[in-house]
């Protein structure tokens, strides 16, 4: 399963927020700052997957074979309560070996089965031919008076990796339904 917030949720279509949102048109990240797209409590908090807090999402029900096809996919709204707020070196370190009290209780029944499905999603992506683009992030360096202190390459693992094969697998089956119901 794939979630994410449900923004649409708290921003109705024609409303204030939306327009103002509309005027935005995307987030923008700066090195040292977000801009968000939505004002600052519904971007950090309640559109945010806050750990131990219900929160309301769109969830991309996924099904892979051993192959790493998608075999059926079902949308619908939830709403979910994550266990943990884990950045990328922590969910690398769990698969790793480097567990800690955060991933002691993930690795089994989520962390691992998670790398699992990604050897799929990225054996079907070789097989695919897909163009991989696996250049090297660059992470500015500000310091405390706003210069540019220097610029770094930023770690790349597979579990930026994974995340990215999900996303690509729910944004397939968004199209695909899509597609299925004829909308643009």
């Amino acid at each position: 399963i794939v979630a994410i917030a449900d923004v649409a949720w708290y921003v109705r279509p024609n409303s204030a927020l939306d327009k103002d949102a509309y005027q935005r048109g995307n987030s923008v990240y700066f090195p040292d700052r977000v801009v968000p797209m939505l004002p600052e409590a519904l971007s950090n908090g309640w559109c945010s997957l806050v750990p131990k807090e219900d929160r309301p999402c769109m969830a991309a029900h996924l099904w892979l074979n051993a192959e790493g096809n998608l075999i059926r996919h079902r949308f619908c709204r939830a709403m979910m309560r994550s266990h943990a707020r884990l950045t990328y070196e922590q969910v690398q370190g769990a698969h790793d070996g480097g567990i800690e009290d955060a991933t002691e209780m993930l690795v089994e029944k989520a962390i691992s089965p998670l790398y699992g499905a990604y050897k799929c999603l990225a054996k079907a992506r070789s097989k695919r031919g897909a163009l991989e683009l696996d250049l090297p992030e660059r992470q500015v360096i500000i310091a405390e008076d706003g210069s540019v202190q220097g610029v770094t390459v930023r770690q790349r693992h597979d579990s930026h990796k994974l995340i990215e094969e999900f996303m690509i697998a729910a944004n397939v089956a968004a199209a695909e339904n899509l597609e299925k119901f004829k909308k643009p």
